[in-house]
């Protein structure tokens, strides 16, 4: 009788470890979003341009905000019926309205080129972002990222692309490779489902 359960006991064993040992393997959205909120990102689901705009002047109204600033004229349909004001430029001591070229899932970062902000370097800019993205432009990598961005602009390729990589601002990374680039902002991201 000790031989027959010893062998049901492997068994079981075997089988508990092969449980623990799964992975469980998330889309390419899902990953996106649970690498983001975890690196301290707020993320807002819109089905439909008027959720964009909802959702926007409720981010304002919780924050207080009565005046925000943007540099794309493209956003202006989210921006127009705002009971907030809008500044065309970039101002440090307002949250900044902006889009990205890509949101990369495997780390949960966002990425910008200068068609977002211009010459400007992310660490220098406003602690507030709020950043409207569609589900397209989730990619799976950096690589792939990059790879869209050379696509997407042929030989009029974008300069100065970085990365978001921190939406928490009390933590910093403390080592040689960041030192003097630390750009974690206050992020909201709005996204948009277009696939």
């Amino acid at each position: 009788m000790k031989f027959l359960k010893k062998i049901f006991k492997s068994l079981e064993d075997k089988k508990q470890e092969g449980l623990k040992e799964q992975q469980v393997e998330l889309s390419l959205d899902d990953s996106f979003v649970h690498n983001f909120i975890k690196l301290g990102g707020k993320f807002l689901y819109c089905q439909s341009k008027k959720d964009v705009t909802k959702n926007l002047q409720h981010i304002l109204e919780e924050n207080n905000w009565d005046i925000i600033s943007t540099k794309n004229a493209d956003l202006n349909p989210f921006i127009s019926s705002l009971k907030s004001k809008i500044k065309n430029e970039f101002n440090n001591d307002l949250p900044f309205f902006t889009d990205c070229e890509f949101l990369i899932s495997e780390n949960g970062s966002l990425l910008f080129s200068s068609n977002q902000l211009e010459d400007k370097k992310l660490a220098s800019l406003t602690k507030d972002f709020i950043v409207f993205a569609t589900t397209s432009q989730i990619v799976k990598s950096k690589d792939e990222s990059l790879t869209g961005i050379k696509i997407k602009y042929g030989k009029d390729l974008p300069t100065n692309i970085s990365p978001i990589k921190n939406y928490n601002l009390n933590t910093t990374e403390d080592n040689f490779l960041n030192y003097g680039t630390n750009n974690s902002k206050n992020l909201y991201l709005l996204l948009l489902e277009d696939l």
